[in-house]
């Protein structure tokens, strides 16, 4: 039986050892944007327990350019990885802008409030295309155990 064998001959469920640590950082990076989609409506619409008090419509518009900009971003962060950094350094940068995104989200005020969500997108944006991209490299081409593994992945 030809199984995926990492560099160290590591084995995660039979997978390749590199699998657990890009299916983490998936997790995480879902937790990530899942999270952010649940709360953000609620938040720039509440104005009793420290939220922006915007109106619906306003909220509603950023929250679709907010997922607009986190799935079309992922465009020019595939083009970035194949073309300047690589897939390894996009997931990695990705990862640290998402998460400078949610420390600038911390900050109080309107305008760190759109620069946290345009990070925590353009993070999105490199990391998100580039992570499944990796998964798929842990395999040789076709076959049912590279099924298996994006199976596991997602």
């Amino acid at each position: 039986m030809n199984q995926p064998v990492s560099p160290s001959g590591a084995q995660f469920f039979g997978h390749p050892r590199g699998l657990s640590t890009l299916f983490f950082t998936e997790m995480w990076e879902r937790f990530s944007y899942y999270g952010m989609r649940a709360l953000l409506i609620l938040f720039m619409t509440d104005a009793t327990r420290g939220g922006m008090a915007w109106g619906t419509q306003d909220s509603t518009a950023i929250y679709g350019l907010y997922t607009f900009g986190v799935y079309v971003l992922a465009l020019p962060g595939g083009w970035i990885a194949d073309r300047i950094i690589g897939k390894k350094k996009a997931v990695l940068w990705g990862g640290v802008v998402i998460a400078l995104g949610h420390y600038v989200l911390a900050i109080p005020a309107v305008p760190t409030y759109f620069g946290g969500l345009l990070l925590v997108a353009i993070g999105t944006g490199l990391l998100k295309p580039n992570v499944s991209a990796i998964v798929g490299d842990l395999y040789p081409e076709g076959g049912s155990r590279r099924d298996a593994g994006f199976s596991i992945f997602y």
